[in-house]
């Protein structure tokens, strides 16, 4: 078997194993509330308000692990389990989102480097595959390789997201310490719910960098001329 699809089958492999790992200690720590009794959203209010940031709303959103940080509309989305929840999981990943939103207040560069990619990324994701397999039927290495550039974006993206995240859970901490949200017995399992989290973005750049190589090698990239 070739060596790149073995790689990319390992990748794949282990982003299984990573994803389970998320799911097992989020519901474990899901079910075990923090001391101070306060939902996600209301420790999500506290920190933007802390921070200056009263205008930016803090919103319930369907889903689960949906929660993120809309720069658009300045609005920090909770999934509504973690919304509503008084969970140790909830007080983590709504920090972290706040986290976010403190980055793009104070102009955090390696946030505006992410938004700017994105575009590119999204053509990328979409296009990429197409064209690299569409290449491969018709014979048109010119074609495949420019789907391999295109994915190179996203994974270029992938990259510039590590700092970010891992910025964002390092805020995460700080707010939740200095703010008296967490008590010492829970520091250590909030901390494990956002570097299980944390985890999933390096094994989605681990899963393009390893794609990347399986194309190339089905275009033959790594051949040596006769």
């Amino acid at each position: 078997m070739d060596l790149a699809l073995l790689l990319m089958i390992a990748v794949f492999v282990a982003s299984l194993g990573i994803q389970w790992g998320l799911q097992a200690t989020f519901a474990r720590h899901s079910r075990v509330g923090n001391t101070r009794g306060l939902t996600g959203a209301q420790v999500a209010r506290a920190i933007l308000d802390a921070h200056g940031l009263s205008q930016v709303r803090v919103e319930p959103v369907p889903g689960h692990l949906t929660d993120h940080y809309d720069p658009q509309a300045k609005a920090v989305r909770l999934s509504e389990p973690n919304y509503a929840s008084p969970s140790l999981a909830a007080l983590a990943v709504a920090a972290h989102e706040v986290g976010h939103a403190v980055q793009d207040a104070q102009g955090y560069a390696w946030l505006r480097v992410r938004a700017n990619l994105w575009p590119v990324a999204s053509l990328g994701s979409t296009w990429g595959p197409i064209l690299v397999l569409a290449g491969l039927a018709l014979g048109a290495l010119g074609l495949a390789k420019l789907g391999i550039y295109l994915y190179l974006a996203v994974a270029f993206f992938q990259l510039i997201t590590l700092p970010v995240e891992f910025d964002a859970s390092r805020r995460a901490m700080g707010f939740l310490k200095r703010m008296g949200f967490l008590s010492d017995r829970e520091t250590g399992p909030a901390r494990q719910v956002l570097t299980w989290a944390a985890l999933t973005y390096v094994a989605a750049l681990a899963s393009s960098l390893a794609t990347i190589l399986y194309y190339a090698s089905l275009l033959g990239l790594f051949r040596r001329e006769e």
